[in-house]
């Protein structure tokens, strides 16, 4: 048997014995990704390789589907959707470090399929390949989970629950008290209540969705206790006895996001010789829901204070409830947290100031979508016992260059109120589409059946599928004869089905007692499709404030625009071409803040072409534009159809997907905007006729909800406007999500009121 010598390189025997290919390149740990291009979609863009401490391209020669998976796998997402040849994304520098790249796609990294070698190519940088992966990342990559926190005995401890022990408590749909019972090695174990406290108590009641504990009348458990232990045929005194049944001890400081980051001792360190619970009961926890999750029957509680107003959090852009990109409201304007600093601890006192339990996911680098406005807290440091988010030390937003691509969001536990069970879809072509059935009761029993779609409309379609945990509707559809319901749940059970959109389920919804539908059952059944990802439009306030001005324009440059309805109806009465009509001009800015592109609703084929203006309207009316008295009542009225929907503009580095010239794709790219400058025909509202004095000037953006967005709350833009016959004042633009709109709202309330008394 022959010998090396000690300093002869391994890799060069294994090339000799033929073990590994020389073609490969270098391994995972030093081997880099990254995708160049669209700036704020971290999913697509020229995907390029780190190698010798130099960025290249990589070839599209044979590259496929197959070899973007790998590649999407080894940056961190989900799948590939497709890949891009010729350079789609724009041509790199540098040298194009791969060509001819095969995997079979099972592959964890580049580096484990073949190549012609680093370096080794026959391509231009016009051949340069791209990826668009799937936009779900995997399981951990850029957030921080309860799931990643487990330490060795974490991934042991898996779930908690509460078993009612109370007639009462076990009559209600939504268990708050009772026996805590935890998942371990598969199997439910009680926990013995020596050296239970309430920190116990608090981060079990996180788990579950509820944001802070009780204290227990444990005098009347032990009584239950007690005489259950007393009765020889119980079953419950034999099991008390074996170790298997119990979780010895568990010691939380109150500030764990999952009690698998406490303390647990599941045996006594004896051995099993001992006892695990000598003389103690089971642990019984008390906890609150939160202000959403409570009975109807409850009592609101006591005003706010202004102190306690100004500390108010939201969460935007979530999928479901209880998760969202985290908002505060600071100097009387929502602004964001940067990812700075952010965990699970801070994310934790957020769900709990909301009304959640704790914290399952910090989420990082915008996942759930970048937003306008200031930056306002960096650098979050909770202990986790504060009571709102105020409360934790903090750096301004702007001490450290954040930017909204770090913006901060979360994922909380939530209550199980047991409404995924009472909705469901049938017939569809894939898990997230068909026609909607539900669960409701019939008297007395519970009874299965469709729901009329008269009046289904997109706020109804968003409550169904949150409710069946699939995020935002796609469309809401009226017409469902294509898909095939569950036999036996054809006939209408639910019929005059109105929500508002922020409602849990549809049972929670306004709808009629008595079933009443005009088409009756069958193949005009509600139904929805469902998407985990939306587009959400926002228009620019201050651009508007800051661009509004008066043009008396002549009727001779207005054949068009009266055409398409751009005109006040006096217009009709004028003597054409003779005389000019007064414009309230300004330019208008719509981004898109959402985690999906703006389409239209239809397709090019039913576009309509409209001579004059020599272009297609993809949307009948694609915002309103409207003077208001102070009351509300319109004075004045614009019309602007979505006669060119395209990206004006993206941020540095992204690629505008979306045109109109010859014929293009229209839509609104995520993180790009579409601008109607204050020149463009119909870009106005017609204030001939309205007399000087003031009123709100208001712009809708999808004012028919047509399109499914993310949150409907921001399509809604309000200035006051100061008009004295001759010039024109707009001030105090806003959007309707912003803390002055919501204020202006309760002041209204609070006038009907006034009016009603």
């Amino acid at each position: 048997m022959w010998s090396l010598p000690a300093a002869f390189p391994l890799p060069l025997l294994l090339l000799m014995l033929g073990q590994i290919p020389p073609s490969r390149p270098q391994s995972l740990s030093t081997m880099k990704l990254r995708l160049v291009g669209p700036g704020s979609r971290p999913e697509e863009g020229r995907l390029e390789v780190l190698h010798q401490g130099q960025w290249g391209t990589v070839c599209d020669d044979d590259f496929a589907l197959q070899e973007a998976t790998v590649a999407c796998r080894q940056l961190g997402f989900e799948a590939a959707l497709t890949w891009a040849h010729s350079a789609k994304y724009g041509p790199g520098e540098g040298p194009i470090w791969l060509d001819n790249v095969h995997c079979v796609g099972t592959e964890s990294s580049l580096d484990q399929c073949r190549s012609n070698g680093w370096g080794v190519s026959d391509c231009s940088h016009s051949e340069d390949v791209g990826v668009v992966c799937h936009p779900q990342r995997q399981r951990g990559y850029l957030s921080e989970r309860v799931s990643n926190a487990l330490g060795p005995q974490g991934r042991r401890l898996e779930e908690v629950r509460l078993k009612p022990i109370l007639a009462s408590a076990k009559r209600q749909s939504l268990v708050t008290e009772g026996a805590v019972e935890v998942k371990y090695e598969g199997h439910w174990r009680q926990v013995c209540d020596q050296g239970w406290t309430r920190n116990n108590s608090r981060v079990v009641c996180g788990m579950l969705g509820f944001p802070s504990e009780a204290p227990v009348v444990s005098h009347y458990y032990r009584k239950v206790w007690n005489s259950k232990m007393k009765d020889p045929k119980s079953r419950l005194k034999s099991l008390t006895k074996k170790n298997s049944f119990w979780i010895h001890r568990v010691s939380c400081l109150g500030t764990e996001p999952h009690m698998a980051n406490c303390q647990v001792q599941v045996a006594p360190a004896q051995g099993k010789l001992r006892p695990a619970c000598p003389g103690g009961m089971h642990a019984v926890v008390s906890c609150v829901a939160g202000p959403r999750f409570r009975p109807l029957k409850a009592k609101p509680g006591h005003k706010e204070s202004w102190a306690e107003q100004e500390t108010r959090v939201r969460l935007r852009s979530g999928a479901q409830v209880g998760e969202g990109r985290v908002e505060v409201l600071m100097n009387r304007q929502w602004g964001t947290v940067c990812d700075h600093g952010w965990n699970l601890i801070s994310a934790s006192v957020v769900c709990r100031q909301l009304g959640f339990g704790s914290a399952r996911e910090a989420l990082f680098g915008a996942q759930l979508g970048q937003a306008l406005g200031p930056i306002h807290l960096s650098e979050v440091r909770c202990g986790g016992h504060e009571r709102t988010l105020s409360d934790c030390s903090s750096l301004e937003g702007s001490q450290n260059g954040c930017q909204h691509d770090n913006d901060a969001a979360v994922r909380c536990n939530i209550p199980n109120l047991g409404f995924q069970d009472q909705v469901r879809l049938a017939g569809g072509r894939s898990p997230e589409e068909g026609v909607v059935e539900v669960q409701v009761d019939v008297n007395g029993v519970q009874r299965w059946g469709a729901v009329c779609s008269d009046h289904w409309g997109l706020n109804e379609a968003m409550v169904a599928c949150r409710q069946l945990g699939l995020g935002f509707a796609n469309h809401a559809v009226k017409d469902t004869w294509y898909w095939q319901g569950t036999p036996g749940a054809g006939e209408v059970v639910m019929s005059g089905v109105h929500c508002s959109g922020t409602e849990l389920a549809l049972q929670q919804c306004q709808r009629h007692g008595p079933v009443h539908c005009s088409h009756g059952a069958g193949h005009f059944s509600a139904g929805v499709s469902c998407t985990d990802s939306a587009a959400d439009l926002v228009l620019n306030a201050q651009l508007v404030q800051e661009t509004a001005y008066l043009e008396d324009r002549p009727l001779s440059q207005l054949y068009c625009a009266h055409e398409e309805n751009c005109l006040s109806q006096s217009a009709d009465r004028m003597d054409w071409p003779y005389g000019h009509r007064r414009l309230l001009r300004f330019s208008s800015q719509i981004h898109n803040l959402g985690r999906a592109d703006f389409r239209p609703k239809t397709g090019r084929h039913s576009w309509i072409w409209h001579q004059c203006h020599r272009h297609y309207h993809s949307i009948e009316v694609f915002t309103h534009y409207d003077l208001l008295t102070l009351n509300g009542s319109k004075v004045a009225e614009g019309h602007k159809a979505s006669f060119c929907l395209e990206d004006t503009n993206c941020p540095k580095g992204m690629q505008r997907r979306y045109a109109c010239a010859n014929f293009g794709e229209q839509g609104v790219t995520v993180g790009c905007w579409d601008t109607y400058r204050h020149d463009i025909d119909c870009q106005w509202v017609d204030i001939t006729d309205v007399g000087p004095g003031d009123y709100i000037f208001q712009v809708v953006v999808n004012p028919k909800l047509e399109v499914a967005e993310s949150d409907f709350s921001n399509n809604v833009m309000r200035c006051r406007c100061k008009y004295d016959g001759q010039r024109v004042w707009l001030h105090d633009c806003h959007t309707g999500d912003s803390y002055r709109a919501n204020t202006e709202l309760s002041l209204e309330q609070e006038r009907l009121r006034n009016n009603l008394i």
